[in-house]
């Protein structure tokens, strides 16, 4: 396979959606991550609301956290 052969993704668009960066100077200006959260439209309610809101399967049970737990710990 050649050099020219190989494909890039210049012209191609990402699967990864576009999310902007905020520099901590900027959540800072707005008053905190608190204050910036809520110039974003963004809540504590809202996301105990989208919790509420999730099926009792989505949460891991005591077990399974307990397991991953382990796993994790193992890893470090």
């Amino acid at each position: 396979m050649g050099k020219n052969s190989i494909k890039t993704t210049e012209n191609l668009e990402s699967s990864f959606p576009r999310y902007k960066a905020y520099s901590i100077n900027e959540i800072l200006a707005a008053g905190g991550t608190t204050a910036f959260a809520d110039k974003m439209g963004k809540n504590f309610g809202d996301l105990v609301a989208a919790l509420k809101e999730l099926p009792k399967d989505a949460f891991l049970t005591e077990e399974e956290f307990l397991k991953a737990m382990e796993t994790l710990n193992q890893s470090k």
